[in-house]
């Protein structure tokens, strides 16, 4: 919300002098965020001046320039640069005629930009100083020509500095207004807040004994037709509680809106758009109630507030054509719809510059419906900005003859006693707030005196009663619904720097719970290890969960969203591994080729059915059932832990000497090995497959135990062709693990293997077993056939060809032996290793190679 100072001058006392910045402090001692200070940047002189003559001189560049005679101050005076009275200036627009009085800029002058003025050699003349438009001056986004001041209906002496006349010397503090304060969104609450603030008197607009006295006595119906037909209201509330309407007649739309009232729309942000418009606009800021004006000569017949109907459409103001919604809220007359309520007008009935007779409406709608309509139709309005946040529903008759006044005052128009009014609001319920609830909640001992002040402060009428205090909130305040939030205002407006600042002690007892400490532990690893850990958003395409969320093809069953961020990516994922790919994707095309990453994060695995337990949401004022959040909670999908690693380019980068070692399935499953060893558990690789990973380099990543092997995820190559589609090299290594599963399955306390001096035995073994036996499996085999002495066994060779059989393959393997309680001797490994070697011979046909 945009302040101008000198209007809210007009409601609360501000000391002479007050600047900007002591504004914002004041607000934000009341809670209120500030955000900006805006100004007109103008300086220097800036005057009005007068056309004496001009000649139109024709260029080489088809352009035509006026040469123009022009008096900046009175006849024999000096100007307010010091130069001379009359000035030579050239000017490019065509809109103005000799005597016109207009605004000069003259040098040493510096305009919104900034651009500053000095004198110029230009089309053959020394321009000195500069004709300027309402767009130049910072008024609007008129260029067209220069600012005619006749336009305006201002006729000041030549001299007089026209920063003041038009408005342009005014400052507005900007503040930002949280959503539960929507009375901020107006002066008058401003107003209010700086008064709570400082203690200056307020002067409530609404309460302005000219508006009193124009209140209407007419209900709906008795004179201009209304009526609130509301078949379907959003959560039992109806969508209209009041509803104003007002007529003026015999107005003159095309008379222009005074420079003040402009300047100031322009401080709050708003531009000016015409007369009757900007006292809507002028009214909605003051008040914040917005006003929607109609051309009555427009309108067939009264007025119906109701739902919309299927297929129904509407042109609105801005001139797009609209689908509405059942849900919509319009407002219709007796042709169909001609605007959707609180949102935006229809341009059937807009104000335009042969609008003789105007119909005002000053409403109060459901917030929840307005909110939704905005949304929907991706329609934001200063209008909906605070409906959707909660509009004073008393102040619409007082804000309907405002705007009389100033139609009557600056259109010349003549108020009518034709008009309506519907109000079904009711008085907000009281809210009891028991003796001591204040000081022991805020934490300062409040005197009973000053809690009272503070609550009569804000608007609420408070009653005495044997447990405490009754209050009674104001109806600018929707937000206050309980003691918490009477307590919170009481701390507001006597002051938080009553509140002492104490830091929390931490109870003894508690710290990190054993699965926050494994998690840690994982990503600390893997983190030691070189790879950099990165967090994807969590929202994927159908294609990419049923790519990656099963080994398997077909449908993955996915959580999709009812309102997705980003409408190509509506699910929420199975697996981490397309983030990844996408996060890789992106760095690569930033030159990043040597990319070691890891995620762990929640992926959402609903019920293979699809179920997800109730469908319906309770609504947000309402507190939901046990039977209600029973149902929520059952259709919430499983959200288990997962760890995702992803490698591509190089492992190692060429060095002098040493060429480069590019990275690879070897790199995934010594991640996979490191977070296994960081929980204390052995993750073994066996053949796997998957329908995203390489053929014959895919691995499902397991957990031995004496009943089996426990799958908890898997590893490999991406699918070449995955890897294309996602711009990204042939060889790409990942791998995913259920954490929630490896947790369950480590060990509940780590304990560091005994270090022993004896001495190794180191041994190797080749066997050659049929080429198409795992690999993995013949290790498994000789480690256990080879009993306790064996400690460590790897793969070191794979052999394929001439000296065995066609059809076989030689696997070395380099084992060690040792035992714990004295030196081995050759013999003793020797026997564990053919041990070993009868195995993989018992279950492959394994035979030692010759």
């Amino acid at each position: 919300m945009r302040v101008p100072l000198s209007w809210l001058a007009e409601y609360v006392d501000l000391e002479p002098g007050t600047t900007a910045e002591q504004v914002h402090a004041a607000l934000v001692s009341v809670g209120l965020e500030e955000e900006d200070i805006h100004t007109f940047e103008i300086s220097g002189p800036v005057v009005v001046g007068q056309v004496l003559d001009f000649v139109d001189e024709p260029q080489t560049n088809g352009k035509t320039i006026r040469w123009c005679h022009v008096r900046v101050a009175p006849e024999g005076s000096r100007a307010a640069d010091g130069g001379d009275d009359v000035r030579g200036i050239v000017c490019g627009a065509h809109n103005f005629f000799a005597g016109d009085k207009v605004v000069v800029s003259l040098p040493g002058a510096v305009l919104p930009g900034p651009f500053p003025i000095s004198a110029r050699k230009t089309y053959g003349h020394i321009s000195d100083g500069m004709i300027a438009s309402a767009r130049e001056l910072g008024l609007g986004d008129e260029h067209a020509g220069i600012l005619r001041l006749a336009t305006l209906e201002l006729d000041p002496p030549v001299g007089t500095d026209a920063v003041g006349l038009l408005g342009l010397d005014d400052t507005a503090v900007e503040v930002n207004v949280t959503p539960d304060r929507g009375y901020a969104f107006s002066i008058r609450g401003i107003a209010r807040e700086f008064s709570h603030a400082t203690g200056a008197e307020f002067r409530d607009p609404a309460a302005a004994p000219e508006l009193l006295r124009g209140r209407p006595s007419h209900t709906s119906g008795s004179t201009f037709p209304v009526s609130i037909d509301d078949s379907a209201p959003i959560r039992g509330r109806v969508g209209a509680s009041v509803f104003v309407t007002r007529v003026v007649r015999d107005v003159d739309a095309t008379r222009p809106t005074p420079a003040w009232m402009i300047a100031r729309l322009k401080l709050a942000g708003i531009r000016s758009i015409s007369l009757v418009v900007d006292v809507t606009n002028y009214v909605m800021l003051e008040l914040g109630q917005p006003i929607h004006g109609y051309d009555l000569d427009a309108l067939r017949g009264g007025i119906t507030v109701r739902r919309a109907r299927p297929g129904e459409k509407l042109v609105t103001l801005d001139g797009q054509e609209r689908t509405v919604d059942p849900e919509d809220l319009l407002i219709t007359d007796e042709s169909g719809p001609i605007g959707l309520a609180g949102v935006m007008g229809g341009a059937s009935t807009e104000i335009g510059s042969s609008t003789r007779n105007v119909l005002i409406e000053a409403a109060n709608f459901d917030p929840v419906s307005i909110a939704r309509t905005a949304r929907r139709h991706k329609l934001p309005s200063e209008a909906s900005k605070r409906f959707e946040r909660g509009v004073d529903p008393q102040v619409a008759v007082a804000a309907a003859a405002r705007v009389v006044q100033l139609l009557e005052q600056l259109a010349g128009g003549s108020a009518d006693d034709l008009g309506s009014l519907h109000n079904t609001s009711v008085t907000p319920d009281a809210i009891q707030l028991p003796a001591g609830y204040v000081s022991s909640l805020i934490g300062v001992d409040f005197t009973d005196d000053e809690i009272e002040s503070a609550l009569a402060e804000i608007g609420g009428a408070i009653t005495a009663t044997s447990a405490g205090l009754s209050v009674v909130p104001p109806t600018w305040r929707p937000d206050l619904t309980d003691k918490s939030d009477l307590a919170e205002e009481v701390a507001r407006i006597v002051g938080y720097d009553r509140i002492p600042s104490v830091l929390p002690v931490a109870p003894p007892g508690r710290g990190l719970t054993r699965s926050q400490l494994l998690r840690r532990a994982v990503a600390e690893t893997l983190a030691a290890n070189g790879a950099t850990e990165v967090l994807a958003y969590p929202f994927v395409t159908e294609q990419a969960n049923d790519t990656f969320g099963s080994p398997v093809a077909g449908r993955v069953p996915a959580v999709k969203l009812a309102n997705p961020l980003d409408g190509t990516v509506p699910y929420l994922r199975t697996s981490l591994l397309p983030g990844l790919i996408e996060i890789a994707k992106r760095n690569l095309s930033r030159g990043l080729v040597d990319l070691e990453l890891y995620e762990v994060g929640t992926v959402f695995l609903p019920a293979p059915d699809g179920a997800f337990g109730s469908q319906s949401l309770p609504p947000g004022a309402a507190l939901p059932s046990d039977d209600v959040l029973s149902g929520l909670n059952a259709g919430i999908p499983a959200q288990p832990q997962h760890v995702a690693g992803l490698v591509l380019g190089n492992a190692i980068p060429k060095q002098p000497g040493l060429p480069a070692v590019p990275a690879g399935i070897a790199d995934i499953l010594a991640m996979v090995e490191q977070i296994g060893a960081s929980v204390g558990l052995a993750v073994e690789p066996i053949q796997g497959a998957h329908q995203a990973l390489h053929p014959g380099r895919t691995a499902e990543l397991v957990v031995r135990r004496g009943v089996g092997d426990v799958p908890i995820g898997f590893a490999g190559e991406l699918l070449p062709a995955l890897a294309e589609e996602a711009d990204l090299p042939r060889v790409v290594g990942v791998f995913e693990l259920d954490l929630d599963l490896l947790f369950d399955l480590a060990p509940q306390q780590l304990h560091a293997s005994a270090i022993t001096a004896f001495p190794a035995a180191t041994q190797d073994l080749s066997l050659v077993v049929g080429a198409e036996v795992p690999a993995g499996d013949v290790e498994r085999a000789v480690i256990d056939g080879a009993g306790d002495l064996l400690e460590h066994a790897r793969l070191v060779d794979d052999y394929r060809g001439h000296g065995i059989p066609e059809g076989t393959k030689s696997l070395t393997f380099a084992l060690r032996f040792r035992a714990g309680d004295r030196t081995l001797t050759a013999a003793e490994a020797s026997e564990a290793k053919l041990a070993g070697a009868a195995r993989a011979g018992e279950l492959f046909g394994a035979h030692i190679r010759d």
